[in-house]
């Protein structure tokens, strides 16, 4: 990995001092390094755009070169705002992107999500005619990659781009970082959830630990996954599928199974159960505050009030959030009986219960099994 001190040493020299962007499991280091030494020039953003918007309010009001970062699934979020808001041809914002490159040259083959965004990653910015540098793990090179996205920024009025591939920018050594802020952990609310729901129910997970440990905990209690959708990829549409579920299969209860950093990068899709009847819906946030999933960098999961903006979105609640295993059975067994889509901010604690290997499935296979079980 770069050193994280150099990198951000060699950032500075060259004006770049605020940074915004969505946290990576291939850019930890960076992130964390943002984090810990400049947390007031630091904004974790909502989704990708969102943060390209920021660092484009960021250079109108200062005149300065900002850096997005953003793990390469993000480039789909954050293509409009570049391609329309900071384009030379629009109102030219000079800006860096720093993109974590997964999936490059089929470096995951058990994670078959990111091959396709793997092979376009370097292609997606070179069509928008944004001049991309792939870095490696060369401090002196870096330097020069940095001096030269500056330069070329402000020369061209437009962003420019730096692609970080695996163990360039990320620690290999994943921080595990815990509080004790909840009782609960996600693997033991998941757990009481999978208990107080109907055994028909249909669940769907959101993308990262949610994925993985409702994979495993139906491996260790003995159940079968065939009613299980797992989001691998996607981040925060994960209610969205199960809406579209719901709708058809009104005779099955549908759980989503969301985390807080994904329900809030695109929390527009609350609004949708005021426009569609699905009292067979249950969507359930399991809220620690955090982007577990890439390094525990914090959300603003834990800052706001996701019941509230349920309400207002059409959805019926117990009217605060739960945060303990008494009140999650509880709220379960009054919102069932809602006759409305309800919803659940589920107070869990950060922290990894224990280590899990990746999951490994033939996908086609697992969403064909999905698909007969649901249309049986």
């Amino acid at each position: 990995m770069l050193d994280q001190k150099k990198v951000f040493g060699e950032l500075q020299k060259n004006g770049v001092t605020f940074f915004t962007g969505v946290p990576d499991s291939y850019l930890n280091g960076f992130c964390n390094y943002a984090l810990a030494h400049f947390p007031d020039r630091n904004v974790i953003a909502a989704n990708e755009g969102n943060a390209v918007g920021i660092a484009a309010g960021h250079y109108f009001a200062t005149r300065q070169i900002p850096l997005v970062y953003m793990q390469n699934s993000g480039e789909g979020n954050a293509l409009n705002p570049l391609a329309s808001l900071a384009d030379p041809a629009v109102y030219g914002v000079p800006l860096i992107l720093l993109i974590g490159w997964r999936g490059q040259g089929g470096t995951e083959p058990n994670h078959p999500q990111h091959k396709l965004q793997g092979e376009i990653t370097v292609s997606l910015p070179e069509l928008m005619h944004i001049p991309c540098t792939v870095l490696t793990d060369d401090d002196a090179a870096f330097a020069r990659a940095a001096r030269s996205a500056a330069e070329t920024a402000r020369q061209r009025r437009g962003p420019c781009a730096l692609i970080a591939p695996k163990g360039v920018m990320a620690d290999p050594d994943k921080p595990n970082n815990t509080d004790a802020a909840y009782p609960m952990s996600r693997e033991e609310a998941m757990e009481i959830i999978l208990d107080s729901l109907p055994k028909d129910t249909i669940f769907c997970a959101t993308t990262g630990r949610a994925t993985r440990e409702l994979f495993f905990l139906r491996e260790r209690r003995g159940e079968g996954k065939g009613h299980d959708f797992l989001n691998v990829g996607a981040m925060g549409h994960a209610s969205s599928v199960a809406l579209g579920i719901a709708l058809e299969k009104k005779d099955r209860p549908v759980a989503v199974l969301d985390g807080d950093s994904a329900c809030i990068m695109h929390m527009g899709a609350l609004t949708m159960v005021s426009k569609v009847p699905v009292p067979n819906l249950m969507h359930i946030v399991l809220n620690n505050g955090a982007h577990e999933s890439v390094g525990g960098q914090p959300s603003a999961g834990h800052r706001v009030d996701f019941t509230k903006i349920a309400e207002a979105c059409g959805y019926a609640t117990v009217g605060r959030a739960v945060t303990n295993a008494e009140e999650l059975k509880a709220a379960v067994s009054q919102l069932r009986k809602a006759g409305r889509a309800a919803f659940i901010d589920c107070r869990v604690h950060k922290g990894l219960s224990r280590r899990l290997p990746p999951i490994v499935f033939e996908y086609r296979q697992a969403i064909d099994r999905f698909m007969d079980e649901i249309n049986e």
